[in-house]
This record gives C-alpha cells, sequence and structure tokens, in this order.
C-alpha cells in the first residue's frame, strides 16, 4: 500500500472536534488551536491500515498517523491514541480534530475509525475489551514499535518507557470513551485515560432500574438504543462497499450476535427470566462495571450534566470502583453532555466553537493530567478530586469526593415534603396507568440542542396519572449536588398477584423525578432526568437512585418529588396497575439530598 503524507502548517483556524455519540450525535470540539500556546510549527499525516486480531476474527483498523515537526528518534515524543464516538469515524469532525489538536502540541497522534464504523472492520461489538480493547492493545504495539503498519511504516519517535512500552494517553468521549477503560484492562501500557461523557454499565444506561436490584431488569430507553441501533445497521448506507468482516451475526446486519440479540429482547417489551439474565450479563460483559477492577492507568473521568444517555451516576460509580482499588483518578461534572450544550456551552465552559483549552477550567484540567502522566512532570497539579460546574455562578465547586446525603424530607399525606416525621399527616393517595404513556421528559434524540434543530416540548405529567410532594416555598436558596435517594412502598394489588411470574415485565413500573417550581407556577423537570424503576417487590419497601444533579433551588420556589406511572421516551407497565401510597408518622416515603447549601425545613 502506498504512503500519502500531508503536511500541515500552522494557522490560526479552529476545526470542531467531535466526540459524541455518533453523527447525529456529535457535536464538534476544539481541544487545541494551531498557533496558540504550546503548539508546535506543524505535523504531517500519513494514512495507514492495521491487519489485527479482534476476538476470534481478523479485520482492518483504518487509521492516521499524525507526527509533529521536529519528532524523530532523537528527539521522541509522546503519544495520544483516539477514536470516534458511535456512528463516527477517523474522518469525521472528532478523531481527526482530536489528533490535530495535540499534533501541534508536539505529541504523535494515532486517530483510528472504531470497529464496524469508517473503513474499520468487524461487527460493531460495543466496545467489548476482548475484541475492541485488544484490537487497540495492536495499535499500541505500533507506537511501541513491536509491529508495522500493513504497508511497513514504523514509528521509532515515540517516548517509551521500556521495549514496547510507548508514553501513552487516551482521550476521547462517549463510545470513544469507553474502549480507553476496555484497552487498559488488558493494557497496562497506558498512562493516562481522558474518557468524557461514557458509560459505566451499559445494562443501566439502556434498560435502567434506579431501584438497585441488579437482578431485575429496568424501563427500556428506547429511543436512544434505537437511534444507535438504526444508526449501527445504517453502517453499510454510509459507508459502501464495506469489508466483508463487517457482518454481523444474530440477524443484524453491523452488529455481533449478542448485541442484536439483546436489542431484539429490549424491543420485544418481555423479560423471561432466562433470557433475561443472559442479557444482562452480556451488557455488563461490555460494560467497565465488569472489567475497572483491571484498569491501573491514571484516569481523568469527565461527564455531563445534561445528559439523559449516560447520567452523572455512571460517572460515579467509575470514580468510586477506581478510587477504592488505588487507581489514580480524579472527576469533574462539567455542564454539557448528550443532552444539551454540545454546541452552545454555558460561559466559562471548555466551548465547542473556541477552542479555550487554555482559559476553560475542564480544559486546563485536561492539560494538566496529560503534562503529569505523558510528560513526566510530577510536580503539575492535577486539580481536586472532585469539580462540579454550578450555572448560577458560572463557574465550579469542588470538593475532596460528591457529596453525601445529608437532608432528609417525608412524603406527607396532604402531598407535602417535610422535614420531620411528626409533621407528616396520614392519608392515601393512588394514581393508575393508561395504555398509552401519559408523562413527558423529553424527545432524546431531538433533544441534543443544537443539533437536530427541532424543538422539545416541555415536561408534562397528565392529572391522574402521577403523585407530587412539596416543599414550602423556600426561605434561601438550597444546592443540591449529588444523586437524591427515595425509600418508598406502594400497594398495587393488581401487580402483587402476579409477583411471582416468571416474565419480569409483569412487575411494576414507575418513574420519580424532581421538579423545581418557580412561584409562579411554573415547573422545571431538572435536566429532564427521570429514575425508572422497575419494583423488585411490591409487597416490600424499596429505595429509588435518583440521576445525580447540580442544581440550584432558589428562594421562593419549591422543590417537587414526583413518582409517575409512564414516560413517553421508556417502555411502561403491561396493563393497567392502579397504585397507592400511603403516609403515617410512623410509616411514609423518605427523601434524601446531598444538599450542600441551605435548608427545606
Amino acid at each position: 500500500m502506498s504512503r500519502r503524507r500531508r503536511r500541515h502548517p500552522v494557522s490560526a483556524s479552529r476545526r470542531p472536534i467531535v466526540f459524541a455519540a455518533g453523527a447525529a450525535l456529535a457535536a464538534p470540539l476544539v481541544l487545541a488551536a494551531p498557533g496558540q500556546a504550546g503548539a508546535t510549527t506543524g505535523f504531517t499525516v500519513t494514512p495507514l491500515k492495521f491487519t489485527v486480531q479482534a476476538g476470534d476474527r481478523k479485520c482492518v483498523v483504518d487509521a492516521d498517523l499524525y507526527r509533529p515537526a521536529g519528532a524523530d528518534k532523537a528527539r521522541p515524543a509522546p503519544a495520544v491514541l483516539t477514536t470516534n464516538g458511535f456512528g463516527g469515524s477517523k474522518a469525521d469532525g472528532s478523531t481527526d480534530a482530536i489528533a490535530k489538536a495535540f499534533a501541534t502540541r508536539g505529541y504523535v497522534a494515532l486517530a483510528y475509525s472504531g470497529l464496524g464504523f469508517g473503513k474499520s472492520g468487524c461487527p460493531i461489538s460495543l466496545n467489548d475489551p476482548e475484541i475492541d480493547g485488544r484490537a487497540a492493545s495492536s495499535l499500541i504495539d505500533f507506537l511501541g514499535g513491536t509491529r508495522a503498519a500493513d504497508d511497513g511504516t514504523r514509528a521509532d519517535y515515540v517516548v517509551k518507557d521500556g521495549a514496547g512500552d510507548p508514553r501513552l494517553g487516551m482521550i476521547g468521549g462517549s463510545y470513544g470513551g469507553t474502549i480507553q477503560l476496555a484497552t487498559a484492562a488488558n493494557d497496562r501500557r497506558l498512562d493516562a485515560l481522558v474518557p468524557l461523557i461514557t458509560w459505566n454499565d451499559l445494562a443501566y444506561s439502556l434498560d435502567p432500574n434506579n431501584a438497585n436490584d441488579p437482578a431485575t431488569p429496568g424501563a427500556y430507553k428506547y429511543q436512544w438504543t434505537s437511534g444507535f441501533f438504526l444508526m449501527g445497521e445504517a453502517q453499510g448506507l454510509l459507508n459502501p462497499s464495506l469489508d466483508p468482516s463487517r457482518i454481523g451475526g444474530g440477524g443484524c446486519l453491523h452488529f455481533v450476535a449478542k448485541a442484536c440479540e439483546t436489542t431484539r429482547l429490549l424491543a420485544s417489551g418481555r423479560y423471561p427470566a432466562d433470557r433475561t439474565a443472559e442479557m444482562l450479563a452480556y451488557a455488563r460483559s461490555v460494560s467497565p462495571a465488569s472489567y475497572l477492577h483491571r484498569v491501573k492507568a491514571p484516569t481523568l473521568i469527565i461527564q455531563g450534566q445534561a445528559d439523559t444517555l449516560f447520567n452523572l451516576n455512571e460517572a460515579e460509580a467509575t470514580y468510586k470502583t477506581l478510587k477504592a482499588q488505588g487507581t489514580e483518578t480524579r472527576m469533574i461534572w462539567q455542564s454539557w453532555g448528550h443532552s444539551g450544550g454540545l454546541t452552545d456551552p454555558a460561559a466559562g465552559e471548555l466551548n465547542l466553537g473556541q477552542g479555550n483549552l487554555e482559559t476553560s477550567y475542564v480544559g486546563k484540567r485536561i492539560l494538566a493530567w496529560f503534562d503529569r502522566y505523558l510528560h513526566g512532570k510530577k510536580g503539575t497539579d492535577t486539580g481536586p478530586a472532585f469539580a462540579y460546574y454550578r450555572d448560577w455562578q458560572s463557574g465550579y465547586g469542588t470538593a475532596a469526593a460528591p457529596p453525601a446525603l445529608s437532608r432528609k424530607v417525608y412524603l406527607s399525606g396532604d402531598g407535602k415534603l417535610v422535614d420531620n416525621r411528626s409533621k407528616v399527616v396520614r392519608g392515601a393517595r393512588e394514581y393508575r396507568n393508561r395504555l398509552f404513556p401519559t408523562s413527558h421528559s423529553e424527545n432524546s434524540l431531538t433533544g441534543l440542542t443544537g443539533l437536530t434543530g427541532l424543538p422539545d416540548r416541555e415536561p408534562s405529567d397528565a392529572p391522574g396519572t402521577y403523585l407530587g410532594w412539596s416543599t414550602e416555598p423556600l426561605k434561601a436558596p438550597v444546592d443540591v449536588v449529588g444523586a437524591p435517594k427515595a425509600t418508598l412502598k406502594v400497594v398495587s394489588p393488581q401487580t402483587e398477584r402476579v409477583q411471582n411470574s416468571d416474565d419480569a415485565a409483569d412487575k411494576l413500573v414507575l418513574f420519580a423525578k424532581l421538579y423545581d417550581v418557580a412561584p409562579d407556577g411554573r415547573k422545571t423537570l431538572v435536566q429532564r432526568l427521570v429514575a425508572p424503576v422497575r419494583v423488585p417487590d411490591v409487597r416490600r419497601a424499596f429505595t429509588v437512585s435518583l440521576p445525580g444533579i447540580v442544581h440550584r433551588y432558589e428562594a421562593g420556589h419549591r422543590l417537587e418529588f414526583v413518582v409517575a406511572a409512564s414516560d413517553d421516551a421508556y417502555y411502561g407497565n403491561r396493563g393497567i396497575k392502579p397504585v397507592t401510597i400511603t403516609s403515617a408518622p410512623e410509616d411514609t416515603g423518605v427523601l434524601e439530598l446531598p444538599v450542600v447549601r441551605g435548608t427545606l425545613g
């Protein structure tokens, strides 16, 4: 294969980086603009192919090698490996621009199309560490000098920590985030990771059950999942003349059989015990939750507050696991994610159109991370363990760890949230679902503000299909940072009669969420986040972990906790299931909140 080299002189232009999940879900992010502080004089780009072993298949990986000016065997440079978000490729506005950004800063960069995308072979395998991770390790071999590209090209100008061990970091978002962890689980040669807006447990991401019962499936997040499935199956149309190794199995064109079978089961609306256990096991096997114990590379986790696909709870789960096992890690909750802010970030944030790496908080943290772990600047301050964006101050708060639950309020029979059990009024209230969804949180794909151009209507709940409890108007602002938790008990005779069914789809489904109610009665569903729950056993109390938020409830506003029968972004109940929730001072629901400022009583 012939090699083509392109020389890129320094210019003041900015190029977008797309690393959200896929073409329709992507947004530009400029990490560095040529000519900014720290940039070099230019770089060359060499298109390369690598035939790699990926699980039980061999396939070709399509990549571009970016060599900064001045890097040679006598003056080696550290390297950065990056790949695309779901639906993208090495040529989209993501991986290409990330590689250019780091090449201008003196890094050797290798950008590649993930398996099943662009012109890379093999079917989509959801970043399986034994398939996608092993394929990425072959690229590390190349950067480490122990293998050549298919045309014979070698990279002998990368800093090495030992024979075949390049000084190497990875960066990317969404699908391009999880691949970093999948690779690091099997390959200790990685020196630094920066995964952005990605998942911890794909079972939770696509079929969430916030009742903290890993054995019970949740509510199928069909809008997000269907969008990704169609995007994957469309690869043949998007990329004609695909490598035959791309053909999948299980009835799908471009996914591995297990992924195809999992999607079909979720879409069926049925959860037979044997198939459901197999589905959950597979989804977790391709998730960091199952292999984080093998990840030792220093990891800077960046997650988005505006993200109904991969919410803050996923990042916190990854952070806590890595921290507990002694892996060096930090976590940042930025403002933007899959559900908003990608193209129009809040003030002071890493700006997708301006490339403000040196002047934005998140950008400076990324630079410091690579300075310390790739350039070996051991004295570099990599920042606090935890940071979170506060939109009410247009800046970041920091802490030694995500805040703990610190305030309790109780569900009173008169619809109030009270700060003491003695204030609970006895009572019972009922809601019932209908045969169609009656609550709206979001249209998941159109919620990508600025990308589709399609507006989304305001969240709403139909009367009689939900119950709400609210505080009195707050006397002073209350800041909530983290994941609230509710303890509930419901009465549902219709569900109780089928409690022991072999099909988990017969269990009760409900949706918990938090609203901010303004003095004029206008309600805001915080970040459009909801907590789907498939109740493990309606005869017993259960807990609900709500999605993490960073939100200020202003003085005069009320915090409202809602339990709804349905949500039109998810599959819900099978059949009509009336639900009653009772309250008494000695026995009532409890809502716990991680409050860092203010009081609710």
